[in-house]
């Protein structure tokens, strides 16, 4: 397949899936074996991307990105909480992340564990959506306690396996811990920045070499870029609507389906 291609193809899953709760780094596995491209090659490339999708959620949601920033100025009560509910959501994961780093790589080569992770998942979303009934936290990132943000932040490194995906598990960690949907969705978003700009910042780290010695394609970096960011402008806006209607169960069905037919595939190779 030639590289344009490929990279144009990785950018819409990025962008497809960052922000739903499929797993991205689950799929842009499952993606490396349908396609048949060496996953290594492209690992630094899949990280990098990630960022466009982040971007996505900043060009969305910039008022209230500016309106947090004027805040913290202003020295207003709302804004720090806002940004301090996301800093402890971020941390478990960044040092957990940062611990286990090696460990979760050779994860990240086992197609087997996303199939897998797909399934368990969607069953677990299932089981939340009919056991979560009310929310007990009043709408909005800043009106939440700051242990409902710690404890998402707990949740939110089961995405360190492949398959989980980390919205999904920050998403339905909120509503497990009374969070109503709109807010749980769009604190995942915005948790979303500073975990993929780690994340991002590690691979840069750990990639430093290939990534200035001219052996990375910062072309096809560009293309996955801009593509998955185009596409995750349109997945968020059209997401919030969906779950606001009907909540999470389809994505539940897709991802027991898709995981079920990649783990057959897969054994039957």
């Amino acid at each position: 397949m030639p590289l344009l291609l490929t990279a144009i193809l990785l950018g819409i899953v990025e962008g497809l899936t960052e922000f739903l709760p499929v797993s991205s780094t689950g799929h842009l596995i499952l993606a490396s074996e349908l396609l048949g491209y060496k996953a290594e090659t492209w690992a630094a490339f899949n990280v990098i991307i990630q960022l466009g999708a982040i971007l996505a959620v900043i060009v969305l949601y910039w008022r209230t990105f500016w309106a947090v920033a004027t805040g913290l100025f202003q020295r207003e009560a709302t804004s720090f909480r806002f940004v301090g509910n996301l800093l402890l959501a971020f941390l478990p994961a960044a040092a957990l992340g940062l611990v286990l780093h090696k460990y979760i790589e050779a994860l990240l080569g086992n197609a087997e564990v996303v199939a897998v992770a797909l399934i368990l998942g969607g069953i677990a979303i299932l089981v939340i959506e009919a056991l979560v009934k009310q929310p007990t936290v009043r709408p909005g990132v800043a009106a939440m306690p700051w242990t409902r943000a710690l404890g998402i932040g707990i949740v939110q490194c089961l995405a360190m396996i492949p398959g989980v995906s980390r919205s999904g598990a920050t998403i339905m960690g909120a509503l497990a811990l009374g969070v109503e949907r709109r807010t749980a969705a769009e604190f995942s978003f915005f948790l979303a920045v500073p975990t993929m700009l780690g994340a991002t910042t590690l691979e840069v780290a750990k990639n430093h070499e290939a990534l200035t010695s001219g052996s990375v394609d910062w072309g096809l970096i560009g293309v996955g870029f801009v593509v998955s960011f185009l596409v995750a402008l349109v997945v968020i806006r059209w997401f919030v609507g969906l779950i606001s209607r009907r909540g999470f169960a389809p994505f539940a069905w897709y991802r027991i389906v898709a995981g079920s037919i990649a783990l057959v595939w897969l054994l039957a190779r």
